[in-house]
């Protein structure tokens, strides 16, 4: 078992129609998501940037089939969503890694648990724990490693199951600044391998900015779309993007949707990483 290699062009595309979700029972109950319409393409990245509490993790939970849409459909690749699958995996703020398990045996627990043979699980693992910067650390449990490290791991370990969609809860908000910027570089480096649709849910504006080809910015409760921001930059990106002056001009931008009781200005004309030529980006203010 070879590691991961680029899905389809065609696999992981995403498609919501009119979605609403409530959570609760009886009296309690309320709306989180509200009408939600949209198309996500296969091997885009997406990032969900809205308050706390918008209804972003609950629209992931959704996408994962751990959640039930009260109306609309949710479909992926044209089925409908019933309920988890491997080729919808989940990746949370704080990792889900076997304590008692060694770093190899976590990552390959998924090639395991399809019956394959030890020796090849371990090499695809092997490969992967590579790719994510984690050689020489294949024997070491969990506690042994750095917040970081772990969530290269938890990464690690869900590539191995080649999903078509890869979903993202706030899985760098407990890192330090600079070890977060050091998983959104890799993140990148990652996805550019693989290819993999994302879909990551943050309220970081910068993270936002710096990972995504498109950003859907949610209202607070009932989560809505309010925009849909289409992002110009180029790939690959590395740090000197966030001291741009489109970059601060779409986090200006964002900054104001974000603060709903105030008015959202017009956008500049942004100029293209890419060269000199200049375009208008259409927003629905």
């Amino acid at each position: 078992m070879n590691a991961p290699r680029p899905l389809a062009t065609t696999a992981g595309r995403i498609a919501l129609d009119q979605v609403s979700i409530r959570v609760g029972h009886g009296n309690d109950a309320f709306t989180t998501v509200e009408d939600i319409t949209l198309n996500i393409a296969p091997g885009e990245f997406v990032c969900l940037l809205g308050p706390s509490g918008c209804g972003k993790s609950t629209l992931l939970g959704a996408l994962a089939g751990h959640l039930t849409p009260a109306s609309g459909t949710l479909q992926v690749d044209g089925a409908n969503v019933a309920g988890p699958s491997p080729e919808r995996s989940l990746v949370f703020q704080h990792h889900t890694l076997f304590p008692w398990r060694r770093v190899i045996d976590n990552v390959a627990f998924g090639l395991k648990m399809r019956g394959i043979q030890r020796a090849e699980r371990h090499t695809a693992a092997q490969e992967l724990l590579a790719l994510v910067g984690l050689a020489g650390f294949e024997q070491r449990y969990p506690s042994q490693l750095s917040g970081g490290m772990q969530q290269r791991v938890e990464i690690a370990r869900v590539l191995i199951g080649q999903p078509r969609v890869l979903l993202m809860d706030e899985p760098f908000g407990a890192l330090d600044a600079l070890t977060r910027l050091k998983m959104q570089q890799l993140l990148l480096d990652v996805w550019a391998r693989f290819r993999t649709t994302v879909v990551f849910v943050t309220h970081d504006i910068d993270e936002a900015l710096f990972l995504a080809d498109r950003i859907l910015v949610m209202s607070p409760r009932p989560g809505r779309i309010v925009e849909d921001l289409r992002l110009p930059f180029e790939r690959p990106r590395d740090a000197a993007l966030s001291t741009s002056a489109d970059f601060i001009a779409l986090k200006r931008h964002c900054l104001a949707l974000l603060h709903h009781d105030t008015p959202v200005p017009p956008l500049p004309r942004l100029t293209p990483l890419g060269g000199p030529d200049v375009r208008t980006l259409q927003f629905a203010i």
